[in-house]
């Protein structure tokens, strides 16, 4: 089955430019140009990424974001202009994966999309080589990095991308305490110039979808009051 890609833009050049290059590798693509039709989509439809402008037609991206993110993991790269650094801060705020600024080479779109489209998806694996998986497991919490699965109290949780990775990178230094810069370094592969927030809000709906599930998963992740965040291990 091939993966399906939706690309929103209201350019029509933006739009083909991405389609024929994405195409090229045996992705199937959806378009849309106006903001309210792609939350449409994005929730009635089970996309493998997202491509998302901020500047659209009858709701913005940032606000498309926001409102699939509501209801949905799907990853989702933001398509930003030169000079949009508060949007593209806003944008990993409310959940966005990734970002590309715009005028972008093509092949940099069909990178960036393999990359997150690989680390949002289990990878397949036979049960009788299951001991050799990569496993990180707790008390109340298992990460399973082979098949990108997060088990809280024996229950799945559904996370995005970049959930997943700041949970999976605090989880394989216990009782290591990471301030905010190193973790924007880290996990977002970005520095945002001391605007910090992207982690806080992530490491808030990191602790809200674990405890959902398990309250114990979710005080895994401590606050250090002044420094930043470690995954504690309680005795």
């Amino acid at each position: 089955m091939k993966e399906k890609i939706l690309i929103v833009d209201d350019e029509d050049r933006i739009r083909k430019l991405a389609r024929m290059y994405l195409e090229r590798e045996g992705y199937e693509i959806f378009e849309a140009n106006d903001g309210a039709v792609a939350l449409d989509m994005a929730l009635k439809n089970d996309f493998h990424c997202i491509l998302l402008d901020i500047m659209l037609p009858s709701m913005d991206g940032l606000e498309v974001c926001r409102r699939i993110r509501e209801e949905k993991s799907t990853p989702i790269v933001m398509l930003t202009a030169k000079g949009e650094e508060n949007n593209r801060v806003e944008g990993f705020e409310i959940g966005a994966d990734d970002y590309i600024v715009k005028p972008f080479s093509p092949r940099e779109v069909v990178l960036r999309v393999k990359a997150i489209i690989r680390r949002s998806q289990p990878t397949m694996f036979l049960e009788q080589d299951q001991h050799t998986k990569d496993l990180i497991v707790f008390d109340s919490l298992v990460i399973d990095n082979d098949a990108h699965r997060v088990m809280a109290d024996n229950k799945e949780v559904n996370l995005t991308p970049k959930e997943y990775e700041l949970l999976l990178f605090l989880a394989k230094s216990p009782d290591k305490v990471f301030d905010r810069e190193s973790l924007l370094k880290e996990v977002w592969h970005y520095e945002f110039y001391g605007d910090l927030r992207t982690v806080d809000t992530h490491v808030k709906r990191l602790r809200e979808k674990l405890n959902k599930v398990s309250s114990k998963a979710a005080d895994m992740i401590h606050t250090v009051w002044g420094v930043g965040y470690k995954f504690e291990v309680k005795e």
